[in-house]
């Protein structure tokens, strides 16, 4: 592994929904920017950012 592929996040994400209805967020309950059909762990915009903040590669 190159250090360029260290710390590439992982491509798996949810799609973003075109209109409502909107998943809830797992964490704060907020409306997500991802479709309500949605099988997985949602995010909000704003938990996702803290969630990559905590998981930040260091160094």
């Amino acid at each position: 592994m190159s250090d360029d592929d260290y710390c590439l996040i992982d491509a798996s994400r949810p799609p973003v929904a075109d209109g409502p209805p909107y998943a809830e967020c797992v964490l704060c309950r907020e409306p997500t920017e991802h479709p309500e059909s949605y099988k997985g762990i949602t995010l909000c915009p704003v938990c996702e950012w803290q969630e990559a903040q905590r998981t930040a590669c260091s160094g």
